[in-house]
């Protein structure tokens, strides 16, 4: 008999089937949603680290290393939290290894993420604070594509409702995972009233993060990681509202659900950080570049850059490593390729006292040898001098 929905014409239907065979191998629509969204993160944070500097293709090497500690990470954080499916009475420990039956935690794939990115990142030579603004708004809009994976397997919804946008939830089938169960005539059974979307509601909001970082981001120049402090910010904060919606199954402390308690948290630490970092966004150029101009035409009032000498060199590898410049040095750079002298260091500003300091006892010497008229003329000689040059002795110190 089929359990018909309590539920108004208007309603968002949900997918009847979440996996396909291809051949032997299940294709399943939570993966490919997952997938979609590393794609979609690696394009942003591609554009925007190339924006900063970084050699094209930089993102591939972070992912190699981000994506699987994050699934890792992902994996580790629901374990942890979840430990009855998998240990103690009627647990199965080998559960744990199973991760495409789901089971991911958003806090353990960002920290893993993270720690991926931090390893890529110091390999590369790129400062790990510019990889992090890099990813800020892309990382909310893979959460968002996501989402959808759980709308396939009818999953993650909140409590019902009666209003138009109300979810069509279907129930799955537990000897066919991926399949809704179906009744007698073969039609799927949905379970009785309409739900909160709560997956869509947390898609739109993170769309939303994605569109408030980047928009802050271009009109304050965010850095020093306060980009991806601010999505933190803006994910926690929706993450803390719509997690009490949910109904699904979770460990609590006082009553409250778990990941409310864990939003809440990583939300202060962000915004503390947030609030006391300071500094302006950084750019990076490679530790190879030179600080020589390319030559220009004799006779020519326009400062001009030789394209065809760039044209004609091969492409350039992937640098050893970058340092961290301004951004008007960073402008600079782009439109002349003339890099910007490197700070002077304490070992270079004692060399020059040391090379007047070698200078002295020679005149002391030889003022030393002549009488004393010679003596009394010496202010005239060295003004003398200071006039001929057109400077005076404090130039040698620049």
């Amino acid at each position: 008999m089929t359990l018909a929905s309590f539920s108004p014409q208007a309603a968002l239907p949900s997918p009847t089937t979440a996996v396909w065979q291809l051949g032997p191998l299940p294709v399943r629509a939570y993966a490919i949603c997952i997938i979609a969204g590393i794609l979609v993160a690696c394009l942003v944070t591609e554009y925007r680290l190339r924006q900063r500097g970084v050699a094209p293709g930089a993102v591939l090497d972070i992912a190699v290393w981000a994506v699987p500690t994050g699934i890792i990470g992902a994996r580790i954080y629901h374990v942890l939290t979840s430990p009855e499916k998998y240990f103690g009475a009627g647990g199965d420990p080998m559960k744990v290894f199973a991760v495409w039956e789901g089971g991911l935690g958003i806090w353990g794939a960002v920290a893993g993420g993270a720690l991926g990115a931090w390893i890529a990142a110091r390999q590369l030579g790129i400062p790990f604070a510019v990889v992090a603004d890099a990813l800020a708004p892309g990382l909310p809009l893979a959460q968002a594509i996501g989402r959808f994976g759980n709308w396939f397997n009818n999953e993650l919804f909140g409590d019902h409702t009666t209003l138009p946008w109300g979810l069509e939830v279907h129930r799955m089938d537990p000897d066919n995972p991926g399949h809704a169960l179906r009744d007698d005539t073969g039609q799927p059974i949905l379970e009785p009233g309409l739900f909160h979307p709560t997956f869509a509601y947390e898609a739109i909001w993170n769309v939303g993060v994605a569109a408030l970082v980047f928009l802050l981001d271009r009109k304050f120049r965010l850095g020093r990681g306060r980009a991806f402090a601010l999505y933190v910010m803006g994910y926690t904060a929706g993450r803390f509202w719509i997690e009490m919606m949910r109904t699904d199954e979770a460990n609590t402390i006082l009553g409250v659900r778990l990941n409310v308690w864990t939003a809440g948290l990583v939300f202060l630490g962000a915004l503390i950080y947030f609030l006391r970092v300071r500094g302006p966004r950084e750019y990076v150029i490679p530790l190879t570049a030179t600080g020589v101009p390319a030559a220009e035409p004799s006779g020519s009032d326009v400062s001009q850059v030789d394209l065809s000498v760039r044209e004609a060199k091969p492409r350039a590898a992937i640098p050893d490593g970058y340092r961290v410049v301004d951004e008007e040095q960073f402008r600079v750079y782009r439109e002349t390729g003339v890099a910007p002298a490197e700070p002077v260091t304490g070992d270079s500003e004692a060399d020059v006292p040391r090379a007047d300091a070698d200078d002295e006892p020679a005149r002391t010497e030889e003022s030393a040898g002549d009488d004393e008229p010679n003596r009394d003329d010496e202010p005239a000689r060295a003004d003398d001098r200071a006039g001929a040059s057109g400077t005076g002795p404090a130039d040698r110190e620049s």
